[in-house]
């Protein structure tokens, strides 16, 4: 593994979310296109620039996200 401290997993998160999230959404963005080729082509120029505006978006509204979802939730009582 790499090594990265623990205390950064929610920015190793929001890097792997937001690249996964744009990769898939790239991908049926460019699907109209006619060849293999410049599909492929479409599909990563378009997740680069999907990804780059994701990150910080993905980054800044994780912890409000998670702190809203927490409000919305209660914990389980144990029976």
């Amino acid at each position: 593994m790499l090594g990265i401290p623990r205390r950064y997993s929610h920015f190793v998160f929001g890097v792997i979310q937001s690249g996964l999230t744009s990769l898939i959404a790239a991908g049926i963005a460019s699907f109209p296109a006619d060849d293999a080729m410049l599909f492929i082509r479409h599909w990563m120029l378009s997740w680069l620039i999907a990804w780059a505006a994701m990150l910080p978006v993905v980054l800044l509204a994780a912890p409000a996200i998670r702190a809203f979802s927490l409000r919305l939730t209660r914990e389980e009582q144990a029976s």
